[in-house]
């Protein structure tokens, strides 16, 4: 039995900066376009960034609670499964390495190594070994321990916010210097003339807003790192949410100021286009600098966090066993990360990852979701023990509500916007069934109680 356990390194900041970093990846530079396409006006852009702010705070009150419940390693893995058993929870573990977050990897690893290529003047082929080289790299600092892995994550973060910060001043302090061509709309704006419009239109504009807003639930999976996580894992989640709210509504009236509505929605590159105005061809080259700082920030990350999933999910018995293994020395689940890099740079080389990251896209807020759910059982089977804890979601039940009723319009807003893709990736999840009946059965014959 594996005697090694986590080292709780991590305070306050380091976990702060996980959920900042775990966020703010490339959606905030590519989605405020497709907002303002959605919503037609600039009040009603700042006013769907502004909901999308208001679930992610709930949410994160709501991860703050489970996590204070439950400060074990795995996080949303740990919840579902004390919740609702080991089959859902398996599930979810299984689509985060199958591709949600291996998938993720090589999407953000490219992203980030087409912007290096072209920050570098080299050709666009040049971008699949550069991304191979972040996955490797910042794999391999990971399994030197968390401190390094977390260290690495902060400065990175540190220097994204830096990048956002100068484009947010530049844009609401400077005048500006250069000016655009005039943008060019396939479609004119049409904003919403009645409630019934208004409601469609800002349902339609929550579901890119929302998931550029998901990611801070994977710092829960390294509790077991954080010191008394009890107290560091809620203020990292409240404190991380909320710089990234602040974060991104200044971000797009910057954009909006920088650019105008119409400009914001035609924008392929507004971040890019916003530093052109203000400080010309340096502007858009520290900015597209900040944005490979952001997505091997973000990579980083997802590479720390999710690792620690696949580990609690192997302790239980239910993944390979060599997962669940902590390296003596550097206190990391060294088998779940080399598994997890050599998955995500399969996907990377065959190129399917972007394929398959649109048919499971859905799949991650059925998790977020149902992990919120989980509060209700959570919190009445430790009442019937007498067991409290030291963190209440504040607005629970009815934000706790709140949250699982905009994920599941979230769901539902990406199947009806890609039936053929959301039945794909259901047959990918239903894949899990026959892989977790083996590894249920094989863990039962070991003892293991039924669940």
């Amino acid at each position: 039995m594996n005697q090694v356990k986590y080292a709780a390194k991590l305070g306050t900041f380091s976990g702060t900066m996980l959920v900042v970093g775990g966020i703010i990846g490339a959606g905030i530079f590519l989605s405020p376009a497709v907002v303002a396409q959605r919503v037609g006006t600039a009040p009603l852009t700042l006013a769907a960034w502004g909901l999308g702010a208001v679930v992610a705070i709930i949410g994160g009150f709501v991860y703050a609670e489970l996590g204070a419940r439950r400060p074990q390693a795995g996080g949303s893995y740990v919840y579902l499964r004390d919740a609702f058993g080991t089959f859902p929870a398996f599930l979810y573990g299984w689509a985060l390495f199958l591709i949600m977050a291996t998938g993720a990897m090589a999407a953000v690893a490219m992203t980030g190594a087409n912007y290096l290529a072209e920050l570098l003047g080299l050709e666009a082929s040049a971008g699949r070994p550069i991304a191979i080289g972040f996955i490797v790299v910042l794999t391999a600092l990971n399994v030197l321990g968390v401190r390094i892995g977390a260290t690495t994550g902060n400065v990175l973060t540190v220097l994204k916010l830096a990048a956002i910060a100068l484009l947010v001043f530049a844009a609401l302090a400077l005048a500006p210097q250069h000016s655009l061509p005039t943008p060019r709309l396939a479609e004119p704006l049409s904003p919403p003339t009645s409630w019934p419009d208004l409601v469609v239109a800002m349902g339609g504009a929550l579901v890119p807003v929302l998931f550029s807003f998901g990611g801070w639930q994977q710092t829960n999976a390294v509790a077991e790192e954080l010191v008394e996580p009890q107290r560091t894992l809620p203020r990292a989640l409240i404190f991380g949410v909320l710089i990234v709210a602040a974060t991104y509504l200044l971000v797009n009236v910057a954009y909006l100021r920088a650019l105008g509505l119409e400009g914001l929605a035609a924008s392929r590159a507004p971040a890019a286009e916003t530093m052109f105005v203000y400080l010309g061809p340096a502007g858009r080259t520290f900015i597209t600098f900040g944005i490979v700082t952001s997505t091997v920030g973000f990579l980083g990350m997802v590479i720390l966090m999710s690792a620690r999933v696949y580990q609690a999910m192997a302790a239980d018995g239910l993944f390979f066993s060599r997962m669940a293994r902590l390296h003596p020395r550097w206190q990391t689940p060294v088998d779940a990360l080399l598994a997890q890099g050599v998955v995500a740079l399969l996907l990377l080389l065959t190129g399917t990852y972007g394929q398959l990251l649109d048919y499971v896209v859905f799949a991650d807020w059925i998790f977020f979701g149902s992990t919120a759910a989980s509060l209700f059982v959570l919190r009445a089977r430790d009442a019937a023990r007498g067991v409290t804890s030291p963190v209440l979601s504040p607005l629970h039940p009815w934000g706790t509500l709140v949250f699982v009723a905009a994920a599941v319009y979230v769901v539902i807003g990406s199947v009806q916007s890609n039936p053929g893709n959301a039945a794909r990736g259901a047959g990918l999840l239903l894949l899990g069934i026959p892989v977790y009946l083996y590894w249920n059965r094989q863990r039962l014959r070991r003892g293991g109680s039924p669940q």
